[in-house]
């Protein structure tokens, strides 16, 4: 039952709610108001910080006191406040960055509310130091509580210092929220490093207690990111480069192989703004999923550019969320630049950097090898064979080193699991399950692209019992199935001859691999399955046509698959994420054997 509005005035009354409507005064406003900017310490830096980067500073100091809660002083040599306009800086909706709508919607620079250290100031003792060049010295502007002091006369080079001192000291159910000193001083830093990553040419120290903790020096982009998130992440990384008009992305991707489960390391900024949006985190994970393993996340550093009309970062006064334009165009256009970036084949898609950064000229090895690379689908008939010519350890062909592929050349075979092969860097260790599971999937992929999946008609069609509900489902749709390869038929309400396979899936167990298909119907339909599932659908495929742990392979077999793997996209990773292949280098061979101590 809905209660009308008068009939709860009296209890309002009674528990002395005051019911006129009145004007709050600004203090309060502002108080409110910084609820939504300043949630913590970390949030108060990250404001002052991007005014500093506003005013052009290429060094700032970042100086923190019990995690930001008792003070945060941030110091820039940027262009200065000049005296008279001190006072303004610190008042609501004043800002020198825009001066009408038109401004808001072409905004370059990283503030431009008007909010930020109003609502500082509402909730903090703050004291503002500034000089511009052409002044002759400083002035100092000291605000508690909302209330603002007359400037007074400083000594300063030109720049500018904000000290912010007991933050929540007057609303203390907001302070009493806060973490602990070690937790705001995370947040602190990695505010710190988000925008020392979108900045290189900026140098930031930040110390904590007295304490340096951080020190990045002006340089390139590179450097700048082994400096913030360390030589850990440069070795792992793959660089991303991508343009469409006026659209750009740069930066840097995890291998697949190093990927985690933490998010820590997924940075993506736009036109130098540090972002959290849905719509690039689900972009960036659909170009991982064809080699991330499990529920692992990739790491990144991604810089996005585009007009300023084409993105909407006055979504929350934070200015971390964003709206794009054009976000099915965005999605795309990230989608495809990370996903080609993955997809290199060879050794740019998998965990070494040393083979990868190795200049290769391809037609010094490929045309003496045993196997040629166009002639790939080749291997898959002697991979199905127990080969009675099978040889424990081989002898490198004859070329010299600098000739060796990148993969190298097969030296043995080792517990039927894993091939053994020398490049110009080493050790090449293959899981050959792995690796052929990777190559069939690909090749699948790009025969049902093309429309083009050739079928195996096996010599004596073989039945298959199977569940009414399953053989009701796929009936109508025997057409749709012929398209990637398979040839069945209903022979009666619970079973199913399958006459032909997938020409590349001819190897494996036509019953496990029908079975396997009707496993995937019986739980997503046809029509999904070949549509939005339909990767998931060949990927099974493709483990069931992959060469077994055991099978017994002949060098020029192992060669082959070695090629194939150099030739197709993703090959450093199998289908579910898994490396498919790890070098050993000859560095870490000496070590092993301490040679040279």
């Amino acid at each position: 039952m809905v209660v009308p509005m008068t009939s709860r005035l009296p209890e309002a009354v009674a528990t002395g709610l005051n019911t006129s409507i009145r004007i709050l005064p600004e203090v309060l406003i502002s108080q409110i108001a910084a609820g939504e900017v300043i949630e913590r310490p970390a949030a108060a830096l990250k404001e002052l910080l991007e005014n500093s980067l506003d005013a052009g500073a290429s060094e700032i100091h970042i100086e923190l006191d019990q995690g930001g809660v008792k003070r945060i002083k941030v110091s820039d040599n940027g262009t200065g406040i000049a005296r008279d306009e001190l006072a303004l800086a610190l008042t609501r909706h004043a800002t020198s960055k825009i001066q009408s709508l038109a401004d808001l919607e072409q905004v370059v620079s990283l503030g431009f509310r008007g909010e930020a250290l109003a609502s500082i100031a509402a909730v903090a003792r703050v004291t503002l130091t500034s000089r511009c060049a052409a002044a002759d010295h400083g002035w100092l502007l000291k605000v508690e509580g909302g209330q603002v002091e007359a400037p007074l006369p400083a000594a300063r080079e030109p720049g500018t210092t904000l000290e912010v001192q007991d933050l929540f000291y007057n609303t203390p159910a907001r302070r009493k929220f806060l973490k602990t000193d070690a937790t705001e001083y995370a947040h602190c830093a990695e505010a710190v490093r988000r925008q020392a990553l979108s900045h290189p040419a900026t140098a930031f120290t930040l110390s904590h207690n007295g304490r340096v903790q951080l020190r990045c020096n002006a340089g390139t982009a590179a450097l700048r990111l082994r400096q913030v998130l360390g030589e850990a992440f440069e070795s792992q990384a793959i660089a991303v480069e991508a343009a469409a008009g006026a659209l750009r992305v740069q930066g840097w991707v995890i291998r697949p192989s190093a990927a985690t489960a933490s998010r820590d390391q997924q940075h993506v900024f736009v036109n130098g703004r540090y972002v959290r949006d849905k719509l690039i985190v689900h972009a960036l994970r659909e170009a991982y999923r064809d080699v991330l393993h499990h529920q692992l996340n990739p790491a990144y550093c991604l810089f996005i550019e585009l007009p300023p009309d084409g993105v909407d970062v006055n979504v929350h006064p934070a200015k971390t969320e964003i709206r794009f334009r054009d976000g099915r165009g965005i999605h795309q256009f990230l989608f495809h630049a990370v996903e080609r970036a993955l997809a290199a084949p060879g050794p740019t898609g998998v965990a070494s950097v040393s083979v990868a950064a190795r200049p290769v000229s391809a037609p010094s090895w490929q045309a003496s090898m045993p196997l040629q690379v166009n002639e790939a689908m080749a291997l898959y008939a002697p991979l199905a064979a127990h080969s009675t010519d099978y040889a424990p350890v081989s002898t490198m062909p004859e070329h010299s080193s600098t000739d060796a592929p990148p993969l190298g050349y097969a030296l043995a075979q080792l517990h039927g699991v894993y091939v053994l092969a020398q490049n110009t860097q080493g050790l090449v260790l293959v899981d050959m399950h792995a690796a052929h599971e990777r190559v069939v999937y690909e090749k699948l992929k790009t025969a049902l692209d093309a429309r083009a999946v050739p079928s195996q008609t096996l010599l004596i069609p073989v039945a298959l019992n199977a569940d009414a509900r399953d053989v009701a489902e796929i009936e109508p749709h025997l057409a749709s199935l012929h398209a990637i390869g398979f040839e069945l038929s209903v022979t009666s309400p619970t079973s199913v001859a399958v006459r032909a396979v997938p020409w590349l899936l001819k190897d494996a167990d036509p019953v496990d691999l029908t079975r396997s298909l009707l496993r995937e119907v019986a739980e997503y339909g046809v029509a999904r399955l070949l549509a939005e599932r339909r990767n998931e659908l060949l990927a099974t495929l493709a483990c069931h046509g992959a060469v077994r742990a055991n099978r017994h392979l002949t060098v020029p077999e192992m060669n082959a698959l070695l090629r194939e793997m150099e030739a197709t996209e993703r090959s450093g990773q199998c289908n579910h994420g898994r490396p498919t292949w790890f070098p050993v280098s000859l560095k870490e061979l000496d070590a092993m054997f301490m040679r040279g101590r």
